[in-house]
């Protein structure tokens, strides 16, 4: 994965009459002859349909080009920030995507278990570490790390992942010298034959911040199901 940049996205003038009044509904996306019910979590919402280009950007720059994207979200709280104008924080955002070469056909047991190993080869041993910040502190910046393996079935693969991120541009002395770290879940999911990559964020700030994450990636997971069941 290339490195995540954490961007203030200005607010293009076509947006400018958004509403948010509405809360988000699960959606379906086509993928060949399947149709996947997808939805955000409590607190996201949806940001594909703004047709930003800036965060288009952002969203692509999370994943491989050989991905689609199916959704990006950020949370309600940015999103009612980026409708008015307003700075967004970034702090928080998820993307789910699914491989365009794997897209219109039904994804096997084997299939699946293929790109499980293709995706996570590399990342090596999980740091099995409690201080993740003195972890990541010691590690290239730009660089993802393994940090726990959270789920392993025939079906599903999450891990815990983390890095060190660079300074932003035009950032003061103060800023650079106060790294920041980012910490993400990446889940591998085979789900009515179709292979989705889902990855939930989160600028890290406190030890509760990677609770969050596995609680929000669980409950993304058990909707989904729910869902498509």
């Amino acid at each position: 994965m290339g490195t995540v940049r954490i961007l203030a996205v200005p607010l293009a003038a076509l947006l400018a009459a958004a509403s948010l009044s509405c809360a988000a509904e699960p959606f379906a996306v086509r993928l060949g002859s399947e149709r996947i019910a997808l939805d955000t979590p409590p607190g996201f919402s949806d940001t594909t349909d703004l047709g930003s280009p800036r965060l288009q950007d952002l969203a692509a720059s999370l994943t491989s080009a050989s991905n689609r994207i199916l959704l990006f979200a950020l949370t309600d709280g940015d999103m009612r920030n980026f409708t008015n104008g307003d700075k967004i924080d970034l702090k928080r955002y998820l993307i789910a995507v699914t491989p365009k070469g794997m897209e219109n056909d039904r994804v096997s047991a084997s299939s699946f278990a293929t790109l499980v190993s293709d995706s996570l080869h590399g990342l090596g041993k999980p740091a099995g570490t409690a201080d993740v910040v003195k972890f990541l502190q010691a590690r290239p910046i730009g660089e993802a790390e393994l940090l726990a393996e959270l789920k392993r079935q025939p079906d599903l693969v999450s891990v815990l992942q983390g890095m060190r991120l660079p300074p932003l541009p035009g950032a003061t002395m103060w800023e650079k010298e106060t790294p920041q770290y980012l910490v993400f879940t990446t889940t591998l999911l085979l789900l009515r034959g179709k292979a989705l990559r889902l990855q939930v964020y989160a600028l890290l700030e406190s030890k509760g911040d990677i609770g969050w994450l596995e609680q929000t990636t669980q409950r993304w997971l058990d909707e989904l199901a729910r869902l498509n069941r």
